[in-house]
């Protein structure tokens, strides 16, 4: 492959200016991973310290291969819920090894609001399961939960029956999930251990029951304690529930690592024996993607800084090349890369679906990185076929069956963000940087369009538009817009899989591919129909 060189100066003005506005953006990112990083109040820490409990992400370390690296996902679900626990939810989850196998890891963190399950961490629970199924990955769940928070039960209700839904598909599947109880696992989330194929309970710690004794005192006047109800021991001598008796949590740690020992695994597909540094320095990034979204610039300077060597086979270079195409590696392991240079036109689409089909043929993943105000628009545009080529490239990507990882690095607009495989299509991982915006259009534009249709409704009923009402009401779209455009929202709402800084870029795509490459990759053999 031919080496991918750099065409900018790093010190210019330009790229001077980018790295700074790219800095402030990062703090913010800093400050709410910070915000997702708090385990609860100080009292409710120091209430669990003196009962010789661990924190969530104590247990998350200790359960971990020493040294093992550890990808945080989701950690700012929920970051800008109105109503919501705050950033993160209620747990941390994560993929990393134990035992030498690759396994998603979900940690309730108990002295934050209980453990309570608000609508966030419920969505975040889903994500992970899907997460789990689709990378072939065992389970570890590390319980202590109040269950359902009360005022979400209307949100979370049927999703909560999902998720126990969930864990059985996974079994059927083969995929293990070991969860280890060690504290409250109550009313529904009881049914997080009872449903998995293994359980450990620790002694005088764990509770696990459908009804607490107020509970069951209503309902049938019988006197319980909590332990007559959902203790370790009972459920370990008496009920069955629980297949494993820990004397405390470093031990039910031990007992999860000692079963991953036979816990099958998913046998690598490939296993890299060497690979070179890309010949530019990561921190580069910060001065080549511009944090104004509104600044072009061209895609292959990211591409040469992420990918093996800077090496980038290029595909069909001199055709559409408002879309960017062509093979590469990472850490070893071969990708398809797929990356914007502006809005999509029909010889990009086209082009973009072709190469879509042979990753396919030749079982390769895609990496799709976006930055692009969507497919073009006009009269001649649509002449020629735009809604056609448009689909053609949407169909690609929804019938490739080839993994795909989609890194969201300026504008995502409308069909755009669908074409260039959006959340909506299913990527097995999905990352944003801190400057990325996504919507159906950009603020100004939907705007702008808003005040098109007014004006024309105005002169239709025969009344005079008012201009000072318009511009109020174009103002506060605008902001209404922008808000909900941004990188904070989007993961807020768990389109995305986390923010991530960009000079983590490769080692992000590194971990996802290593992830990928634990199963065999097949791509499909066929398309549906599509217009030429």
């Amino acid at each position: 492959m031919a080496i991918l060189k750099s065409r900018i100066n790093i010190n210019d003005a330009t790229s001077k200016s980018n790295r700074e506005d790219m800095l402030v953006l990062l703090e913010e990112l800093e400050k709410n991973l910070e915000k997702s990083r708090f385990q609860g109040k100080e009292k409710h820490i120091d209430r669990a310290r003196k009962k010789n409990k661990l924190l969530a992400r104590e247990r998350i370390e200790l359960i971990l291969d020493q040294d093992s690296p550890f990808l945080e996902l989701l950690p700012l679900a929920g970051l800008e819920n109105k109503g919501s626990f705050g950033a993160g939810g209620t747990s941390v989850s994560g993929i990393g090894l134990v035992q030498g196998k690759l396994c998603a890891i979900n940690s309730n963190v108990g002295t934050r609001k209980g453990g309570s399950i608000d609508y966030p961490t419920m969505a975040k629970s889903l994500r992970m399961n899907e997460i789990a199924l689709e990378n072939q990955l065992p389970t570890i769940n590390l319980v202590e939960s109040g269950g359902a928070n009360l005022p979400d039960q209307d949100k979370i209700f049927n999703h909560g029956g999902k998720s126990f839904k969930d864990i059985t598909n996974r079994s059927k599947a083969g995929l293990t999930t070991i969860s280890i109880v060690f504290g409250n696992a109550t009313a529904g989330g009881a049914y997080v251990p009872g449903m998995s194929d293994f359980a450990i309970f620790q002694k005088q710690s764990a509770k696990v029951f459908l009804a607490g004794p107020p509970l069951v005192k209503m309902a049938t006047n019988e006197e319980s304690t909590d332990e007559e109800l959902g203790g370790a021991e009972m459920h370990s001598k008496i009920s069955g529930v629980s297949d494993y008796l820990a004397e405390d949590e470093h031990d039910a740690i031990r007992i999860a690592r000692d079963i991953m020992c036979f816990v099958k695994s998913s046998n690598p597909h490939l296993i890299p024996e060497d690979f070179h540094e890309p010949m530019y320095d990561a921190e580069e990034i910060l001065s080549v993607v511009p944090a104004n979204i509104t600044q072009p610039f061209d895609i292959r300077e990211l591409i040469t800084r992420i990918v093996d060597g800077s090496n980038f086979s290029e595909f069909k270079k001199e055709y559409g090349n408002t879309l960017i195409t062509g093979w590469a590696n990472i850490h070893g392991y071969p990708i398809g890369i797929i990356g914007n240079n502006g809005v999509i036109f029909s010889e990009s689409a086209n082009k973009g679906a072709q190469f879509i089909q042979l990753c396919n043929k030749n079982n390769i993943p895609i990496l799709f990185i976006q930055n692009t105000t969507g497919y073009m628009v006009g009269k001649s545009y649509e002449e020629g076929g735009i809604i056609k080529n448009g689909a053609k490239l949407i169909n690609a990507v929804s019938n490739s069956e080839v993994p795909h990882v989609t890194l969201m690095v300026g504008n995502s607009y409308g069909a755009g963000n669908y074409g260039m495989n959006g959340r909506s299509y299913n990527p097995r991982f999905l990352f944003t940087y801190p400057n990325a915006k996504i919507g159906v259009m950009g603020s100004k534009q939907l705007a702008g369009v808003m005040e098109i249709i007014q004006k024309a409704a105005a002169k239709k009923a025969g009344i005079e538009y008012d201009e000072e009402g318009g511009k109020m009401l174009r103002a506060m779209l605008i902001q209404e817009a922008e808000s909900k455009a941004t990188a904070w929202y989007s993961t807020s709402q768990l389109w995305d899989d986390g923010v991530i800084d960009p000079r983590e870029t490769r080692n992000y795509m590194a971990f996802v591919m290593t992830i990928i490459y634990n199963q065999p990759i097949k791509g499909t053999v066929g398309y549906g129909v599509w217009r030429h």
